[in-house]
């Protein structure tokens, strides 16, 4: 029992997270938080954004992710008490804030840097890629081909007839309810049905975006990508699958709630992959008609028909159709994002990307693009001195257009885990590479890659638990894992601000 109201902010530290927390989120701009809300809607008033990003970031930073969990401690937990002013959000207000501003949750990653960068924890001497695998919210029991998911469509239809059957009997099922067969209860369900109809009207309902049309110009590609040239059949339908995954990625549609929903989405994944892979196969053939050799002579060799595969073909998972079985050397497959950042020597993360590929092949540029691009949006236009990846990354091409740049990249061509080069890469390029790592400052420099990236990952998997998507779909999971390398750079960011004098 106390007689005076005491004040909450005399229960916790000076050092405490929290006030790094509400300090860092008050100089951050929430304005495309505030203009998701509509002014005179219906219901009760809503929470002030600031106090839910504070909320989410606060929550993030201690590890602590599912709705419920937080609720829970906004009930117990005298910090979440401070940020919250002793309300108590419910967990579904958390969850849909955090589901409706999936967009502006990414963007809170470039403040966070920002941040980073105005107290001098930005540096761009060295940047390390890496990746890590993260279990998707999805089992691998849920994946299924094309002929598994036909039919469980079919028993599950059968079952909704059984149960109608049960439910009806010789009736139709779909006659009027009880309340709708006296004119006194129409007239009611039809007043209901008008105010309902008058408060949509008052508040819209958000646009849905319109889904584009999967196609995949390969004649364009075959112009930006020589390798289809020589690659045969096989190239041409790599390539395109490789398009047709970065346009879902820019659709970013969300993965349905409902179970049916999912089920028709993820035939209709397999119909895309199937009109793909008989275009890129069209184009192909296409492209082999009138094609030439070097000297000007038509192509010759092995050019067997094409005979499409009677069923679709892969396996595709029905609770997120976005993930992919992934399997690491020494661990067992799981269904799973790929994970990407880029690290400077603070262990400050400059970008955070999610790829559905599980090796980490091709994306190297794509990666230190993206850091660039949030260096650049806060004035450093210094380009990094080194960029460093593992044997995962090699990639010949891109390797050189970051060479270009003026940016050394230490990529060795075989992994730790073998013994002597890999058979066949005896080129210059590949022995260049080597001599350069044998190198003392080569090997020094690269020798920082595990002491530099890895324990951004232990941090954020072993010691914040954070091991395992909340959310499904390719647009969302990009949400969360740009939420959580931003809390894991405003933990830096705290640690500065504590052991730096004021």
């Amino acid at each position: 029992m106390l007689l005076m109201p005491p004040s909450l902010t005399e229960w916790l530290p000076e050092e405490h997270l929290v006030w790094s927390v509400l300090g860092a989120v008050e100089q951050m701009n929430l304005d495309r938080f505030v203009e998701r809300y509509r002014l005179g809607a219906a219901g009760r008033p809503p929470l002030d954004p600031q106090v839910m990003v504070s909320l989410l970031l606060y929550a993030y930073a201690r590890g602590i992710r599912s709705s419920r969990a937080i609720e829970r401690a906004c009930h117990e937990d005298v910090a979440f008490k401070v940020i919250c002013g002793m309300r108590c959000p419910d967990h579904s207000t958390v969850a849909e804030f955090r589901r409706r501003h999936e967009v502006e949750i990414a963007e809170l990653f470039d403040q966070v840097l920002g941040l980073c960068r105005e107290a001098g924890l930005v540096s761009v001497g060295v940047i390390v890629i890496d990746g890590t695998k993260v279990k998707a919210n999805a089992s691998m029991d849920q994946n299924r081909d094309y002929r598994q998911l036909v039919t469980q469509i079919l028993r599950d239809a059968e079952e909704t007839d059984r149960r109608e059957d049960e439910l009806y009997g010789d009736q139709r099922g779909d006659e009027l309810p009880e309340q709708l067969r006296t004119a006194e209860g129409r007239r009611q369900a039809l007043a209901d049905a008008k105010r309902r109809l008058a408060e949509r009207k008052a508040r819209p309902p958000e646009e849905e975006p319109v889904a584009e049309m999967m196609e995949v110009d390969l004649e364009r590609v075959v112009l930006e990508r020589p390798v289809l040239k020589r690659g045969g059949r096989r190239e041409w339908l790599r390539v395109a699958r490789g398009e047709r995954e970065a346009q879902r990625a820019r659709q970013a549609r969300p993965i349905p709630r409902d179970r049916e929903e999912r089920l028709v989405e993820t035939l209709g994944r397999f119909a895309e992959n199937e009109r793909v892979d008989q275009a890129a196969n069209d184009a192909y053939e296409r492209w082999r008609a009138t094609a030439r050799d070097t000297k000007g002579r038509v192509l010759k060799g092995n050019s067997k028909p094409y005979v499409a595969p009677e069923l679709p073909e892969g396996r595709i998972n029905l609770s997120d159709p976005d993930s992919r079985v992934m399997r690491t050397h020494g661990t067992p497959a799981r269904q799973a994002y790929n994970a990407q950042a880029a690290v400077n020597d603070r262990q400050v993360v400059l970008a955070a990307e999610i790829t559905v590929d599980s090796p980490d092949f091709g994306h190297l540029e794509p990666t230190l693009n993206a850091a660039l691009t949030h260096l650049d949006r806060h004035g450093i236009g210094e380009r990094p001195e080194v960029v460093i990846a593992d044997a995962g990354y090699w990639h010949t091409r891109q390797i050189e257009t970051i060479e270009q740049q003026g940016i050394e990249v230490l990529v060795p061509p075989e992994s730790g885990l073998r013994e002597g080069p890999r058979p066949g890469w005896k080129h210059p390029r590949y022995e260049q590479m080597r001599e350069k790592l044998d190198t003392d400052r080569g090997h020094d420099l690269y020798a920082r890659r595990k002491l530099t990236i890895e324990p951004v990952f232990g941090q954020i998997k072993h010691n914040r638990h954070i091991d395992r998507f909340m959310r499904r779909g390719r647009a969302a999971v990009q949400s969360e894992w740009r939420l959580i390398t931003a809390t894991h750079n405003l933990l830096k960011l705290h640690s500065h601000w504590i052991a730096t004098p004021a």
